[in-house]
């Protein structure tokens, strides 16, 4: 097992790789994706309106833009693991079926490519097109540090999503008035398995594996529109719907274990996906309780035994890539890092002492 870190866009620096090193990670998990406005805090939807912010518009990551950031972290003694989560204009009408999707299709077949030739083997994503929403912030983990989850009376009524918006960020501002129709899960489902279709076959000549994010939070139904992975078990129809060893998983332990009425619990899908060889990177998040109310807290005081996880994860052979994941603020001047800094001390010392046994 390998420890990493996800860094935002703004926060790929030659500062931050240097932390990353200093803490004990040996890998990057990069975002290109502009969200959250250029903070390091998560916010909650009661403080956007459900608007992570503005996609980009810029054309597709090219080779070059690629290889370089590739190169900035070599040169900082770390991997680039993983791209995570594509920015909204280049695909939004891939999830939304709309007038633009085959060359929506064509931008993600070219960002495949140009991950292929710049040796990054992995890209995360979430099909979902309400993405993550509801989120709310208190004092929630140890010692009444800030940390996000989703609590149901707190939660922003689930209002359609509007035009020119998906995955919680606006593609267009100039969209006409009005939202974005109701989809159900079935038509969701055949929309990933189209998009599967075409484009695992492009993943598989360019030696990138596609990892897919679950639902967070795990709601069958949010904002009119249905979800796909909102129970463990479903992460197997996604496999199944195109069999390869490029289409795996962005195995997520805080957002299954913030499942319920499951076939299998956390510990089973983590066994059941690394025997399969099916996960490519796995966020390392611990929670208490389950939807419609969690919170999310330090890594090791929730209601997920991290340690039988990663005992798990050595007994199947998993040799990728851990990051922590939305770390709580701790009280000081750099709340992301102190909480980034608790969180890959804990792993690595964990990690290091099933490497004893």
């Amino acid at each position: 097992m390998k420890l990493g870190i996800g860094l935002y866009r703004h926060m790929l620096t030659e500062d931050n790789f240097q932390f990353a090193k200093q803490a004990g990670a040996t890998h990057i998990i990069a975002h290109l994706t502009n969200y959250f406005q250029d903070t390091t805090q998560l916010p909650s939807a009661n403080e956007t309106g459900g608007n992570y912010g503005e996609s980009s518009g810029e054309p597709p990551w090219t080779y070059e833009q690629l290889s370089t950031l590739k190169t900035r972290i070599n040169d900082a003694g770390l991997e680039l693991e993983a791209i995570e989560n594509f920015d909204p204009a280049h695909w939004h009408d891939i999830l939304l079926d709309g007038p633009q999707r085959e060359q929506h299709i064509e931008n993600i077949k070219t960002i495949i490519r140009n991950m292929g030739k710049a040796g990054i083997p992995i890209m995360g994503y979430y099909f979902s097109l309400a993405g993550v929403y509801g989120w709310s912030k208190g004092p929630w983990a140890r010692g009444d540090a800030i940390a996000v989850g989703y609590v149901e009376e707190m939660a922003p009524p689930p209002q359609p999503i509007p035009n020119g918006q998906v995955w919680n960020m606006t593609y267009d501002r100039n969209a006409p008035q009005g939202s974005v129709a109701p989809v159900d899960e079935a038509t969701v489902w055949q929309r990933l398995e189209d998009f599967l279709g075409e484009i695992i076959p492009v993943a598989e000549e360019a030696g990138v594996r596609m990892a897919a994010h679950p639902d967070d939070p795990p709601l069958p139904e949010l904002r009119g529109t249905g979800r796909l992975i909102y129970r463990p078990e479903r992460y197997q129809r996604l496999l199944d719907l195109v069999p390869s060893q490029n289409n795996v998983l962005e195995f997520c332990v805080g957002a299954i274990s913030e499942m319920r009425d499951v076939e299998m619990d956390v510990y089973q899908a983590i066994d059941s996906y690394s025997k399969q060889n099916k996960i490519g990177y796995i966020h390392l998040r611990n929670v208490r309780g389950k939807v419609p109310n969690y919170h999310e807290v330090f890594i090791d005081e929730g209601d997920t035994d991290m340690f039988k996880i990663l005992e798990i994860l050595k007994r199947n052979g998993f040799e990728g890539v851990l990051i922590p994941d939305h770390v709580p603020e701790m009280t000081c001047d750099a709340s992301w890092h102190a909480g980034m800094a608790h969180a890959l001390g804990w792993m690595k010392a964990a990690i290091t002492s099933l490497e004893r046994t």
